[in-house]
């Protein structure tokens, strides 16, 4: 395991020591939890601003675009005859319009 020193500001380190008091755990088992959860936002931010370019040079591609286009109309086509079979299953008629 790996060790570190720093130097808190006044009103940090008061805030640590109150939280730490209130969980009833060490301030280094405070300290680790805020440093685990900030690297994990941290990836987490990075991995949606890779998926979202990668989305938008699919979108820009318009070869790229009509597959992905065509790949979800038949996945949609898919889940909607698993769908209407379910409801028949269930008795249920899916041409009868619910919402009258």
């Amino acid at each position: 395991m790996g060790a570190m020193s720093l130097r808190l500001l006044d009103d940090l380190d008061e805030w640590l020591d109150r939280e730490a008091k209130l969980e009833q755990i060490p301030r280094s088992e405070v300290a680790r939890l805020a440093i685990a959860e900030y690297l994990a936002k941290k990836e987490k931010e990075r991995f949606m601003e890779e998926l979202v370019a990668a989305a938008k040079a699919l979108a820009a591609d318009p070869e790229a675009r009509a597959e992905a286009l065509a790949l979800a109309e038949e996945g949609l086509e898919g889940w909607l005859d698993n769908l209407e079979a379910e409801e028949r299953a269930a008795g249920i008629d899916p041409d009868e319009k619910w919402w009258r």
